[in-house]
C-alpha cells in the first residue's frame, strides 16, 4: 500500500487554479476538472451542489454571475497517496467592487488521470460563529455570571457540583408585550417555579438576576432530570405567557486549586448556556461524562466549539429531553 507523503506540488496546482477562478479564466478552471462522473462540488450557498456534467457546463455560467476578486492571506497542506491526492486550503476572498473580506475554508480531492492531476471533488465552507451557529447568545448570562462570581460564599459547597444556568428566551420582548407588572408576576412565578423543581431533585437556587437563575446540584444525574422536568414544565402549562427557556450545565471541582476553581466552573457553565437555544438544554463534555451511558437520557450528536474566555475546544452536548 502507497503511503501518504506531503505534495507541495498539488498545493501549487490548487493555488493556480483558484487564482484562475478569482479571474474568471473560465477555461482553465474547467480544464482541471476530472472526466470521471463522480466529480462534485459543494459550494458556500446550501444549493450550491454539482455533479458531473451538470458542474462542467454550468461552472462558466456561474463564474459570469460572480463579481470578482481576488484571494488573500491563503495556505495550503497538500498530501497524495498513488493515484490520489487532497489539498486543504484557507484563504481570505477579497471583494474588487467593495473590498469586503470573506474567510473561505476549501478541501479539494484530485486523481491522476493520464499523468495529469484533475480535481474530483470541491467542498467550500465559510466559518461562523459558534454563537451563530449554535444558537444565541444571551446578555442576562454574561450579568447573571458577574453577580454569582462576586458572592461565591452563596455556594456554600465544595467538591464536584454540577451548576445550571437558565434563562427566559425573548424575555424583551415579552417584557414590552406585557408590560411592566405582568411581566413581573410572569417572572416571579416563573422563578418559583424554577426553585420548586431544583429543591425537589436535591439542588439549591443559588442566584437570580432578572429572568436568570443559577443552581448547584451534587449530582450530575439529578441537575439534567431537573432541566428536562423544567422544560416539559414550560410545554405542559396553559398559563399565559407560555415561556421558552434555555439551559446549560456544567460538572466541575468548586475548590480552588491553583486558581479560582469556583469561577472556571461557573463561568464555563455560564457559556454552555449561552449556546443553547429556546427549549434546549446544552451541557459540557464533563456533565455527560458524569452521568454515563444509560438509557435515562438520550443526547444530540456532540460539537466542537470555542467558548468565550476559556481556552481550547469544548464538546458540548444537547439533552433530548422531549418525551
Amino acid at each position: 500500500m502507497a503511503a501518504i507523503t506531503p505534495s507541495p506540488e498539488l498545493g501549487a496546482i490548487i493555488r493556480r487554479w483558484l487564482r484562475s477562478y478569482a479571474s474568471g479564466d473560465k477555461a482553465a478552471v474547467v480544464n482541471l476538472f476530472s472526466a470521471d462522473p463522480s466529480l462534485g462540488y459543494i459550494g458556500s450557498s446550501h444549493d450550491e451542489i454539482w455533479r458531473g456534467d451538470t458542474l462542467r457546463r454550468g461552472m462558466a455560467g456561474y463564474m459570469d454571475d460572480i463579481p470578482r476578486f481576488a484571494w488573500d492571506r491563503d495556505e495550503f497542506r497538500g498530501f497524495e497517496c498513488g493515484d490520489l491526492g487532497w489539498v486543504e486550503w484557507f484563504g481570505e476572498r477579497v471583494s474588487l467592487d467593495n473590498g469586503k473580506v470573506i474567510t473561505f475554508r476549501s478541501t479539494f480531492v484530485l486523481h491522476l488521470e493520464q499523468a495529469v492531476w484533475r480535481i474530483v471533488h470541491v467542498h467550500n465552507s465559510n466559518p461562523v460563529s459558534n454563537m451563530e451557529a449554535l444558537g444565541y447568545e444571551s446578555r442576562g448570562f454574561e450579568d447573571l455570571l458577574e453577580a454569582a462570581l462576586a458572592t461565591p460564599d452563596q455556594l456554600g459547597r465544595t467538591g464536584i457540583a454540577t451548576i445550571m444556568f437558565t434563562d427566559i428566551a425573548d424575555s424583551s420582548v415579552l417584557a414590552e408585550t406585557l408590560g411592566d407588572a405582568r411581566w413581573s408576576i410572569a417572572v416571579r412565578a416563573h422563578l418559583k417555579q424554577v426553585e420548586a423543581i431544583v429543591t425537589e431533585h436535591g439542588g439549591t437556587l443559588i442566584k437570580t438576576l432578572g429572568d436568570g437563575t443559577m443552581s448547584a446540584f451534587p449530582s450530575a444525574t439529578a441537575a439534567l432530570t431537573a432541566a428536562a422536568r423544567l422544560q416539559q414544565a414550560m410545554v405542559d402549562t396553559d398559563v399565559e405567557p407560555r415561556l421558552r427557556i434555555r439551559i446549560g450545565l456544567h460538572t466541575g471541582d468548586l475548590v480552588e486549586q491553583e486558581g479560582d476553581m469556583f469561577g472556571t466552573v461557573v463561568n464555563k457553565a455560564a457559556r454552555v448556556a449561552a449556546l443553547a437555544a429556546p427549549d434546549d438544554i446544552c451541557l459540557s463534555d464533563a456533565t455527560r461524562i458524569m452521568v454515563g451511558a444509560g438509557r435515562q437520557f438520550r443526547f444530540s450528536p456532540p460539537v466542537e466549539v470555542t467558548l468565550k474566555g476559556l481556552e481550547g475546544r469544548h464538546v458540548i452536548h444537547r439533552l433530548e429531553w422531549r418525551e
